[in-house]
């Protein structure tokens, strides 16, 4: 499947990667967990807690990289 080869990884966040989902008329797009992301920003780049989720906020889920942008779920 071609679509596969586009799909977007967000650099270091690997352990986050929960899985590959699909949705009615749009390409494939990889799908992290919200949680394991700032956790990584946390150890990772020694954030606080408020840091790691404005940062994420800001930087990774406002980054937008067209059909193929990433989804974020929250548990």
């Amino acid at each position: 499947m071609d679509e596969l080869e586009n799909l977007i990884y967000l650099d270091g966040l690997d352990d986050a990667l929960i899985g590959i989902g699909e949705r009615i008329g749009m390409p494939p797009t990889t799908i992290y967990d919200e949680k394991k992301c700032i956790e990584i920003f946390m150890k990772r780049d020694q954030m606080t807690y408020e840091e790691a989720v404005e940062y994420f906020e800001f930087n990774v889920i406002g980054a937008y990289f067209g059909d193929q942008s990433p989804i974020f779920v929250r548990s």
